[in-house]
């Protein structure tokens, strides 16, 4: 009895030992970090469609979305191998790639995947704070977007050209909300929702009547001409919100980008995935309803693309710029 014992503890040791030894065996899907941006931002909800997307089309992976501070706090976690994927502005994140601006002496090397919508900066502030210019918000309390994101990065950087200068107040998205409710702070920019109003400024608007602020001709031409990872868009009246009259501003293009560990095999079928998924993201994001995102990526990333992007769009009959190709 006691032989039979010992032979059945050996069969038991020997069967956990092949599945553990054996690459044919999966002992489980394999964990994948996204990092998003704050849960009250409209993205944040893009980024867990984006999950279930991945989760639903990539076998054997399973994806979790990480709340983060936008796309700076992302880079960061890059460059700490926190996240596998996550959300950038692709303005910061060539500036990171490039080793530009605030990343000169710390460059983080990342590739971008997809791109799924462009982002006006709006300059939102309460419509009682009578301010009709940027240059209005001199020595006012503001708020140039959520701490340590590419928002409030490029806020500083285009009102110091500009020779804007609020009182610069620093907060995440949700204690900004509330200064702007309660009239602590006049206002703050926020990225839209694609040229729509972000969730956080709409919860605004709901009691507190807002503006938006616009960029006159010659501002706008100094944005054209001293940053060239941006672009200036032009907001037709009632399109970010009823009521809400055309505006000029600055912006830039929002995707997403994989850190350097991510195998061309693995991010090919991500791409393939979240380039043909046609209800999932549109129902989390209105704004990508019917967005190409192959075209989107090619024509506004600054940095190169990671090879399994390139070879997904190659199947589909892209030609890839060479600014996109890693030399």
């Amino acid at each position: 009895m006691k032989k039979n014992a010992y032979v059945g503890t050996f069969l038991i040791i020997l069967v956990v030992a092949f599945v553990v030894l054996s690459p044919q065996i999966s002992l489980g899907a394999k964990k994948m970090l996204v990092g998003a941006t704050s849960a009250s931002s409209s993205h944040y909800g893009y980024f867990v469609a984006v999950a279930q997307v991945i989760n639903k089309n990539v076998p054997d992976m399973e994806a979790s979305v990480v709340e983060t501070g936008a796309t700076a706090d992302n880079l960061r976690r890059f460059s700490r191998r926190q996240i596998d994927i996550g959300m950038i502005t692709t303005n910061t994140q060539s500036e990171a790639y490039y080793a530009r601006a605030l990343y000169q002496k710390n460059p983080v090397k990342t590739k971008i995947l997809w791109v799924y919508v462009v982002a006006p900066q709006n300059v939102v502030v309460r419509k009682d704070a009578h301010i009709a210019k940027l240059s209005d918000l001199n020595g006012k309390r503001f708020n140039a977007g959520i701490k340590g994101s590419a928002s409030e990065q490029t806020t500083h950087a285009v009102f110091k050209s500009l020779k804007i200068t609020p009182e610069f107040v620093p907060g995440s998205t949700g204690d900004i909300v509330t200064a702007v409710k309660d009239n602590r702070v006049i206002g703050y920019v926020k990225s839209g929702a694609g040229l729509g109003l972000d969730a956080s400024s709409r919860d605004i608007a709901t009691l507190t009547p807002i503006n938006l602020i616009s960029l006159d001709a010659n501002q706008a031409a100094a944005i054209d001409k001293e940053f060239p990872d941006l672009v200036v868009i032009d907001v037709p009246a009632d399109i970010a919100a009823k009521g809400i009259g055309a505006y000029k501003t600055w912006g830039f293009a929002v995707g997403c980008a994989a850190g350097l560990d991510m195998d061309e095999e693995t991010a090919y079928k991500i791409v393939k995935a979240i380039c043909e998924d046609k209800t999932q993201q549109a129902a989390a994001f209105a704004d990508v309803k019917g967005a190409n995102f192959m075209d989107m990526t090619l024509k506004y990333s600054s940095s190169p693309l990671h090879p399994g992007a390139i070879k997904y769009f190659k199947e589909r009959g892209a030609k890839i710029p060479d600014r996109l190709i890693e030399k």
